[in-house]
């Protein structure tokens, strides 16, 4: 079966119904209910309890809690890079924007602009620069970390479908990543502007940052902006590379823009990988290997 035709029925499901009744869920306090909510979901998934702070399940109130439930204190050492990953997960694409483009699967390729809420300007600044798209299973952690420095300047609320982000559905749904509602963090770091946004997906109850909180519900229905910063409406916020900056409530994805510069990334990444938060991500371009390469372009 094609992928087209795999994720068909999507187009047809209430997703935004469905997302609402799983978040509410997701949200009870059941008791015994939740408990055996949670012990099917760790043997579906084969989830690695013995990583959290807390691996007795009997003792999360709520299956939010449960799925967004923090790691033991080093489970995951933080590499000495410019750049680290900051989720669990595995690669879904990463490479240069092309132009304005990024590429999303074979045949489909969608706009920084359409990603970023329709914001050419602030698009224009990671024109022929660099993108990873980092898919986030069940199975895995689902708080996001700072990759690098970095000091929030904007953040965006930008409403839309609630497809599913598997990797089925994102050959399957042209645009998928700048379709779905999602919320866009700008970053000002030490090596420039860095955009990481949180995509939405079927059933993901919500998307939260530590410096907001629960962003959404309530769900709306128009692009909303907030600025951070000294002359700004709200404070200034600076994060530290590995410090957390915000989760899903069920499952998603990461994708993070970065400008043109001297960025590469680490030789194992590759479309597919499994990786993990905190391993390095990418490094920069020795000058020495950016001479080389300029040299035997071809004019």
């Amino acid at each position: 079966m094609s992928d087209f035709w795999a994720v068909k029925p999507q187009y047809l499901l209430p997703k935004q119904s469905l997302t609402q009744l799983m978040g509410r869920l997701a949200r009870a306090e059941a008791g015994a209910s939740t408990t055996r909510a949670i012990a099917w979901f760790v043997q579906r998934y084969q989830v690695n309890m013995d990583e959290a702070a807390e691996p007795d399940i009997t003792k999360y109130s709520t299956f939010n809690a449960f799925f967004t439930r923090p790691l033991k204190a080093g489970a995951r050492p933080l590499a000495s890079a410019p750049w680290i990953c900051p989720v669990d997960g595995a690669i879904s694409q990463i490479g240069p924007i092309s132009g304005d483009q990024i590429f999303q699967a074979k045949g489909h390729r969608y706009s920084t602009t359409a990603l970023l809420g329709g914001d050419a300007h602030l698009a224009g600044q990671f024109a022929n620069g660099h993108f990873a798209t980092i898919y986030l299973s069940p199975r895995d952690y689902h708080r996001i970390h700072m990759p690098c420095d970095g000091t929030l300047e904007r953040m965006i609320y930008v409403p839309g479908d609630l497809f599913s982000v598997n990797p089925a559905t994102a050959r399957g749904v042209p645009g998928l990543f700048a379709r779905n509602e999602r919320v866009v963090c700008m970053f000002q770091t030490p090596h420039g502007p860095m955009a990481l946004v949180l995509v939405g997906a079927t059933i993901v109850g919500s998307m939260a940052t530590v410096w907001h909180g629960m962003i959404n519900p309530p769900r709306r229905r128009h692009v909303e902006t907030w600025h951070y910063g000294a002359d700004a409406p709200h404070a200034p916020v600076n994060l530290k590379q590995g410090d957390e900056m915000g989760r899903f409530l069920l499952g998603s994805t990461v994708v993070l823009l970065w400008p043109q510069q001297d960025l590469s990334f680490h030789a194992a990444w590759t479309s597919g990988r499994s990786v993990r938060l905190g391993e390095v991500m990418a490094t920069q371009t020795p000058a020495s290997a950016l001479h080389t390469a300029t040299a035997s372009t071809p004019h």
